[in-house]
């Protein structure tokens, strides 16, 4: 899935491999899947894309959104996002399929659900989560997103009852942080997704502030997490401490088994010994 970690480096890569590209040929849907989103029928897309060149590319929490001359892409959540040099093959599958003048191509495919969204200048796209993410400040920004910015969310009312995975994952608080980064900084913070934010301490709150921060700002730095994939097929360079592949390993602290539960609607890992509920 794409957190606040891949969505910037895919930005960035995007930036530095299509910028000024001209999109010569669009294939939108030829793949049929359930729960790939477009915006509108998605048979407009050609219209809406062709001859546009490739300007600009960012991260809006946890999506990827590309600007063109007069059109914008928007990808979020399980979209895999892969480009092909001139000559190289096309997966078989694909929910769409942006194809340049100078031959190369970039592919857009959904695992299990995702959005590919097209627009063009002038048009409204009023989704929720697009707009929190363009309204609310990054962790990955010093100035804006402080400890006195992340307290303003933590002592809000309808967030102090709530346990940390509820708190730090839904409700946009905090767009692009999913339950997929959401693991290694509450190990970080010796605390559990059980933990209710109401019973932290003053200490266990700023340790919490600096794991969510350096957490995300390595995740970045080194190219999204090594459970996810690049624009160009490889993994991330950040080495996930909990995630799936580490269920039943020890804990680098202190040698107790990592456990998995089915917690709101996913799967948390962490150590029963290390972080405290």
């Amino acid at each position: 899935m794409i957190e606040l970690p891949e969505a910037n480096t895919l930005a960035k890569q995007i930036e530095e491999t299509l910028m000024k590209k001209t999109v010569k040929s669009v294939l939108a849907a030829s793949s049929p899947h359930k729960f790939a989103w477009f915006l509108g029928d998605p048979a407009e897309y050609p219209r809406r894309l062709q001859g546009n060149n490739i300007l600009t590319a960012e991260a809006a929490g946890g999506m990827v959104e590309i600007k063109l001359n007069h059109a914008h892409l928007l990808f979020c959540d399980g979209v895999n996002l892969r480009y092909h040099q001139p000559g190289d093959p096309i997966p078989s599958k694909h929910q769409l399929l942006l194809s340049f003048t100078d031959g190369s191509a970039l592919s857009a495919s959904v695992q299990m659900y995702g959005g590919l969204y097209c627009w063009v200048d002038g048009d409204p796209f009023d989704n929720a989560y697009y707009l929190a993410a363009k309204e609310k400040p990054s962790p990955l920004n010093d100035e804006a997103f402080d400890e006195a910015y992340f307290l303003q969310i933590l002592t809000n009312e309808k967030t102090m009852n709530l346990n940390l995975k509820a708190a730090l994952t839904t409700q946009q608080r905090i767009p692009g942080l999913g339950n997929g980064v959401l693991q290694d900084i509450l190990w970080q913070a010796k605390l559990s997704p059980h933990c209710k934010v109401n019973t932290l301490s003053a200490e266990e709150t700023y340790t919490l502030f600096l794991s969510l921060k350096q957490t995300l700002a390595e995740m970045t730095r080194l190219g999204g997490r090594d459970t996810e994939k690049d624009l160009f097929g490889r993994p991330g360079g950040y080495k996930v401490i909990m995630s799936s592949k580490k269920q039943g390993s020890p804990c680098p602290d202190c040698g107790a088994p990592i456990v998995k539960e089915a917690y709101l609607g996913g799967s948390v890992y962490y150590c029963r010994e290390c972080q405290r509920s």
